[in-house]
């Protein structure tokens, strides 16, 4: 049974940076894609960044700049390097990883449980 893990949340003032990691447990696992989403208290959950089994990246309209995805299929873990953090960017940020089960294509989506991200003035 796959486990996401997230971890790097924390508190941070404005301007300033913090680094979440992701870890998913489980050996010899092939990823169709990782993403980070966040949920802010009262908003829906939504997509802050994702990166697919190929390296190619998305990442939501308000956070281009200022945060990068990265991937260490070795750990099978994602980062998001978060920078130039704003108030607006609180929120709980949660690890999203699909998952390819079989030679068919079908694949499963695990979530973490999420780190709390909070941006001060």
């Amino acid at each position: 049974q796959v486990q996401v893990v997230e971890s790097g949340g924390g508190l941070v003032q404005a301007g300033g940076s913090l680094r979440l990691s992701c870890a998913a447990s489980g050996s010899r696992l092939t990823f169709d894609r990782m993403a980070w989403y966040r949920q802010a208290p009262g908003t829906q959950r939504e997509l802050v960044a994702g990166i697919t089994s190929g390296g190619s990246t998305n990442y939501a309209d308000s956070v281009k700049g200022r945060f990068t995805i990265s991937r260490d299929s070795a750990k099978n873990a994602v980062i998001l390097q978060m920078t130039s953090l704003k108030l607006e960017d609180t929120a709980v940020y949660y690890c999203n990883a699909v998952i390819v089960l079989n030679i068919e294509g079908a694949t499963r989506s695990y979530w973490g449980q999420g780190t709390q991200v909070t941006v001060s003035s």
